[in-house]
């Protein structure tokens, strides 16, 4: 029961409604709603072991009352007073059960000699009966009171003597009904916070649960008024309900898989933990629950597997219980994707470097292709070269394997963009440059793709010179020949001299290019 303090066994009740409403958000699947069943046929199991375990302390004690009045004849009469109450109340609760089921058409499937616990997902059966908006309505005031009731009656036969003042204490928080306070800060009755909204087969489960508080209460009781000391042993309280989901990291919109089970933290040291084939050390990983904390490299992008086991003492004998699990590695974020989505640019004839990825999805299962327009080619892990030949827009399409089979196609166009004409240098100057004759003479023709994203080193080939009012020379180098010198020397002063047809080719890049012109105005 929640509210208060809560015990252990009622935070693994909260948790099993969490997990609940987890798995409602990804459409209820059928093997949670069966898991609710299973954990209520372990309610139920232990129940019926309980109830035939205290029938023999129950049993134990009257006769002892009856060998040894003088010291046990109040504790026998006072354990016949819980055994009556904790009956009717058992019964009680077992035909608010019945009419859960009756009401929503449920029944034992005779095949199976249990219920159809994946199909009892109706919400609304509790939600009629025991609420009108946020209030209770006269039936779920009704089962309050008898709730309310059996608490009282229990506390009446113990009384007020402080040896039972432990015993009341942990009775009490078990069936604290207390208001509860939600995840927003609203106040709710036990009632409405415990049951209202959820499905048949999680109240139905809730409902044998409280059965389980009342036969652990009893057996408690019993023990106490024997003097015995295991009163926790017969309860379920130090179970938790465990989600074991089939892989550590899934995408949106896939179903999520996995188990629910019962289980509970054992506080016994191993004799030797092994984990990936490496010993590790008991006393640095075992905390004082029993658990083993893991700490070791997750290795390369993609999924892998946990290998290990523990090893315990039983008998005499080595108990080896192995450790299987499974984790996914996605790759460490290094930067931020940031891109202008009309700035989408690559130019012709270029290796145009280009990152290529999925979240969460490794390198080895992703593959990329383009269009005719362009060639591509992979350099390394997530990183491609993209050489675009011809037209104006090209295709890049990458295909995700996703662990399902299931695959996903993300494509993105590209502009496709000729590389800026390169600028004509001189003397470290372009465009109309004033120079004298010695330094021209003396000066390589030069060029340079001005404010380019990619850094290109151009190389000058050839160039055409003509002094005005003289026949163009063609030079075939980046520096002047000896006729285009001549040329340059008998110029009168302050000729000008324009260089043009200047050709320039790019390593790594198969073509060639013109760069601008350059006009010289001589000095002397």
């Amino acid at each position: 029961m929640a509210g208060g303090k809560a015990s252990a066994r009622q935070k693994m009740i909260n948790l099993m409604y969490l997990v609940f409403i987890a798995m409602m958000a990804m459409n209820m699947s059928k093997e949670v709603l069966s898991a609710f069943g299973l954990m209520e046929a372990k309610f139920s199991e232990s129940n019926t072991v309980t109830t035939e375990s205290n029938s023999a302390l129950l049993a134990d004690l009257i006769t002892k009352g009856e060998e040894k009045p003088e010291e046990f004849a109040v504790a026998s009469n006072k354990a016949q007073q819980i055994s009556v109450i904790s009956d009717e109340f058992f019964r009680y609760i077992e035909t608010l059960k019945i009419d859960l089921l009756k009401t929503g058409g449920y029944s034992i499937v005779p095949e199976t000699g249990k219920l159809p616990f994946e199909k009892m997902d109706k919400t609304d059966i509790l939600d009629e009966k025991w609420f009108t908006g946020d209030r209770l309505t006269k039936a779920g005031d009704a089962v309050m009171a008898v709730i309310e009731k059996y608490k009282v009656d229990i506390k009446s036969v113990l009384g007020n003597d402080i040896k039972y003042k432990k015993a009341i204490e942990t009775f009490e928080r078990r069936f604290n009904t207390n208001p509860v306070t939600n995840k927003d800060g609203v106040k709710k009755s036990w009632l409405n916070y415990n049951y209202q909204g959820f499905p048949a087969i999680a109240s139905y489960t809730k409902l044998t649960a409280i059965q389980n508080d009342v036969k652990v209460t009893e057996a408690s009781m019993f023990n106490l008024f024997l003097g015995n000391t295991l009163t926790e042993a017969v309860t379920l309280k130090n179970y938790q309900a465990i989600v074991l989901a089939d892989k550590s990291a899934f995408f949106a919109g896939e179903k999520f898989q996995g188990r629910v089970v019962l289980g509970k933290y054992a506080n016994v040291t191993p004799t030797k933990l092994s984990v990936q084939g490496q010993e590790v050390d008991i006393s640095q990983a075992i905390d004082s629950t029993g658990a083993a904390k893991l700490d070791f490299n997750v290795g390369n992008v993609g999924e892998h597997e946990i290998d290990g086991r523990f090893t315990f003492l039983e008998d005499g004998k080595p108990l080896e219980i192995p450790i299987i699990g499974n984790y996914v590695v996605v790759p460490r974020p290094d930067d931020a994707s940031i891109a202008a989505d009309k700035m989408n640019v690559v130019y012709r004839g270029l290796n145009n470097p280009l990152s290529i990825s999925f979240a969460g999805v490794p390198d080895n299962k992703v593959s990329v292709t383009t269009d005719a327009k362009s060639s591509i080619s992979k350099t390394s892990n997530g990183k491609y070269s993209l050489v675009p030949k011809k037209g104006f827009t090209t295709n890049i399409s990458a295909t995700a394997t996703l662990d399902d089979g299931s695959r996903v196609v993300s494509t993105k166009e590209f502009r496709i963009k000729d590389i800026p004409s390169p600028v004509g240098k001189i003397s470290g100057k372009t465009g109309v440059v004033k120079l004298n004759k010695n330094d021209m003479i003396s000066s390589r023709v030069l060029a340079s793709f001005e404010d380019f994203v990619y850094d290109l080193k151009a190389s000058v080939f050839s160039f055409d010179l003509t002094v005005s009012g003289k026949p163009s020379i063609t030079v075939t180098s980046d520096k002047l020949n000896k006729d285009a010198v001549a040329a340059i020397r008998s110029a009168p002063k302050k000729s000008t001299v324009t260089i043009e047809n200047i050709k320039v080719s790019v390593s790594g890049v198969a073509l060639t290019f013109e760069a601008q012109p350059i006009i010289i105005k001589l000095t002397n």
